[in-house]
């Protein structure tokens, strides 16, 4: 049987990301995406869902008003990048409340959730089949050249002088000509943070972190003075202390 998924969110990128997650996983199926929690009220006065991936944050009404507006909702599995809400989450008895970036692993767990509610008699395993939607991306000039870079792939970027080094996994680096502001204005804040006026980072690359230095695939890079207070707030909404 296929489990019909509704992706409430107003970033195209977390979009991007759950429908990519849904891809991979045998029994669930994409029944629509939408950026607003009014335009998800007509979707599920339209059609059947079973389980509705529901951010919280959303211009107009926010997606707990949503549920409290629904008179027979379907399970909901919040997605956010606000750990204040999950006490009033699980008040409307949500499956699950996920802290953006999103790990695949803990994704799986969430659904997982949903199957035992119900009561089914099998876990959700990763479809072996490749996945066919595309990962979301940008294009920079390199060597007189265009080259697409795949968000998922980044760990850091570094600025230096006039040229700005993209590295990725793999040991795989790209250098364009250009302002890493100008680089971060095509990436998004759920997903990347400035923490130094010449270091963006992946935040679900971070291996360990401290006041002063961020830890990625064995570089050490400086948190900025100007910047501590604000990524500090930021890594510690996922810390437990």
């Amino acid at each position: 049987m296929n489990i019909k998924c509704l992706i409430v969110d107003d970033e195209n990128l977390a979009q991007d990301v759950i429908e990519e997650y849904i891809n991979r996983i045998d029994y669930l199926q994409l029944e629509g995406k939408c950026g607003s929690a009014v335009e998800a009220l007509s979707i599920l006065n339209t059609k059947q869902i079973d389980l509705l991936f529901l951010d919280i944050q959303m211009p107009g009404l926010t997606g707990i008003q949503l549920l409290r507006n629904i008179s027979n909702p379907p399970s909901v599995i919040f997605t956010t990048a606000y750990s204040e809400y999950a006490l009033e989450s699980y008040d409307l008895e949500a499956l699950d409340y996920l802290i953006k970036p999103i790990p695949f692993e803990r994704f799986i767990k969430a659904v997982n959730r949903y199957f035992q509610l119900k009561k089914h008699d099998f876990q959700i395993t990763e479809k072996k089949e490749p996945v066919t939607t595309d990962q979301p991306f940008i294009f920079v000039k390199s060597d007189k050249k265009m080259v697409k870079v795949f968000l998922h792939e980044i760990l850091y970027i570094e600025s230096q002088r006039n040229y700005v080094s993209i590295y990725l996994e793999n040991n795989k680096e790209i250098v364009t000509l250009n302002t890493i502001s100008n680089i971060q204005e095509k990436l998004p804040e759920s997903n990347f943070l400035r923490v130094h006026r010449s270091f963006i980072i992946a935040i679900n690359k971070i291996e360990t972190y401290s006041s002063s230095i961020i830890g990625i695939n064995s570089k050490q890079i400086p948190i900025g003075r100007n910047y501590k207070s604000i990524v500090m707030d930021v890594l510690d909404r996922n810390a437990i202390n």
